[in-house]
């Protein structure tokens, strides 16, 4: 594995667990309200602008990432839009991890 693969990987698996230690301490501290999560996410402007801002980057790389997989007929690749429940922290990271991977000359 190349060290630029072993760099997305690492920030992949950082990016699903550092931004779930505070939605787990959000949940301990708060309960299972999910709905007061959401609320809490529109407090003021600040962190009505991260949310907008996160959703858009998730939609647009949902897109790439089905787009992309489908011309390079890479079907691994679309798993990493289901990390995008996780966050674009990880999703990201995870699908340049499995966009980067050796290709045999079969499937190239």
């Amino acid at each position: 594995m190349t060290p630029l693969r072993m760099i997305f990987l690492a920030l992949a698996i950082w990016g699903a667990i550092h931004p779930m230690y505070y939605f787990l301490s959000w949940y301990f501290a708060n309960g299972q309200d999910f709905m007061g999560m959401i609320d809490a996410w529109y407090v003021n402007d600040s962190t009505t602008g991260l949310v907008w801002d996160l959703t858009i980057a998730a939609i647009a790389l949902a897109i790439w990432i089905v787009a992309d997989s489908i011309q390079r007929r890479d079907w691994l690749g679309p798993v990493a839009v289901l990390a995008i429940g996780i966050g674009v922290s990880c999703a990201l990271p995870l699908y340049l991890f499995l966009r980067s991977r050796p290709r045999d000359a079969k499937t190239a």
